[in-house]
């Protein structure tokens, strides 16, 4: 599972990593409320709690937090990281986190990729009809770098 974390909207991807291929399994975006940071903190919560239970992944990877212009976002965001982290931590999943630049690297071969670059990448990597939305890529996008981090992490102890 990947996840990309936001106050506003919370992308979320399932992939399948068998034969050395990627299958889609799931993706979307958690829209919070207008309202109150803590109320839009708890919807971000409970709705990745039952994605979590609906799909059982068995590892999880999301974006780590960036530094933002506006410092007010950047504390939203890393309190949104956090509502998300706890929802994966009281299920005892494991969790990696990725900076976006390397994520993007992994994909496409520059940190510097744009947003679109991103989405025809995931479109492609996984036999995708149609681009995801872009919160949607993002989390798919986390996924896939998980895996293939981890599979040539795996591939070097052996």
């Amino acid at each position: 599972m990947g996840i990309d974390p936001g106050s506003r909207v919370t992308g979320y991807g399932f992939v399948e990593y068998s034969h050395s291929s990627f299958t889609y399994v799931a993706s979307g975006c958690i829209r919070t409320p207008n309202g109150e940071l803590c109320e839009r903190l708890g919807v971000i919560y409970a709705s990745l709690d039952a994605l979590i239970r609906e799909f059982a992944p068995d590892e999880v990877a999301i974006e780590e937090v960036f530094m933002a212009r506006n410092p007010q976002s950047a504390l939203k965001l890393g309190q949104a990281r956090g509502a998300a982290i706890a929802a994966v931590a009281s299920r005892e999943l494991r969790l990696s986190e990725y900076a976006a630049r390397s994520v993007k690297k992994a994909l496409t071969g520059t940190g510097g990729a744009n947003k679109e670059q991103v989405q025809h990448m995931v479109k492609v990597i996984l036999s995708l009809q149609e681009v995801p939305a872009e919160d949607a890529a993002d989390a798919l996008a986390i996924a896939i770098c998980h895996v293939n981090t981890q599979g040539l992490a795996r591939a070097i102890k052996t």
